[in-house]
């Protein structure tokens, strides 16, 4: 994407119906920081605009005759362009599934409601600010790829979306990695705790051991242990202690000033 010299998240909406795409574009209108630059209506038409223009931010709507969102990314994956930020809009809960494993950043359920909508663009606006700063890249590695809203949980048989937010924790145990959440636990997708951390929103995820990352908004107390080491009690119904490294012990008395 072209590099600017303001934070404005140039945005493009794509939705088949009119109605919809102007709706969503006045909500999107009250967000200074938000610069809709064009509007589509079918597939092939958002295909041709993102290639054209480079947005920051794509809003597509996932069932239009012809190509639709899902194959609207594919196609863009196929010839290699660089993508946008995408956030798949639609009535339908049924494609989240497949829209998380294309790597959407977000995935909004029609009608769209306001507070919904911040979350999107705040989350999208973070990631461009990490993405142009140099020193957030901890190594050399591909472009970072937009914090994930949604992971994919299996569980019972079948496959759930759960909010980033609900996620307590996650262990790797003989490389599987078990997601427990507020309502229920399961095992997610990912093959490595690294490939997790690094879809996730690194402020909320943490690394506290080689085999645990905690969610810091759901740690319930820090439990001194031996030897000036500590354990983190989650927040989850088996108020679970999750041993903390040494090498992260200095983190976490930074954090909670310890």
């Amino acid at each position: 994407m072209r590099e600017r010299a303001t934070a404005t998240l140039t945005t493009v909406v794509v939705d088949d119906e009119k109605l919809a795409c102007d709706e969503l574009v006045f909500l999107l209108n009250d967000f200074p920081e938000v610069d809709v630059v064009a509007t589509g209506s079918n597939g092939l038409e958002a295909v041709e605009l993102i290639q054209r223009l480079e947005p920051d931010l794509v809003f597509l709507d996932v069932n239009m005759p012809g190509l639709d969102g899902l194959g609207v990314i594919r196609q863009l994956r196929e010839r290699e362009v660089e993508l946008p930020h995408f956030t798949l809009v639609t009535a339908y809960e049924q494609f989240a599934v497949e829209a998380f494993r294309l790597e959407a950043m977000d995935y909004l359920l029609k009608p769209v409601e306001k507070n919904r909508l911040t979350e999107t663009i705040d989350r999208a606006r973070r990631s461009l600010q990490e993405r142009k700063s140099p020193e957030t890249a901890p190594a050399p590695k591909p472009a970072s790829q937009p914090a994930r809203t949604k992971l994919m949980v299996r569980a019972n048989s079948r496959d759930l979306i759960v909010d980033a937010n609900d996620v307590i924790y996650a262990t790797i145990d003989s490389g599987l990695i078990t997601l427990v959440t507020t309502q229920f636990e399961g095992q997610s997708n990912y093959r490595t705790i690294e490939d997790l951390q690094a879809n996730l929103d690194r402020d909320m995820f943490w690394r506290v051991h080689r085999s645990y990352l905690v969610n810091i908004n759901r740690i319930k107390e820090v439990v001194p242990w031996f030897k000036s080491s500590y354990q983190l009690r989650m927040d989850d119904k088996k108020q679970t202690e999750v041993p903390v490294s040494r090498v992260q012990t200095r983190r976490l008395r930074e954090l909670f000033k310890l």
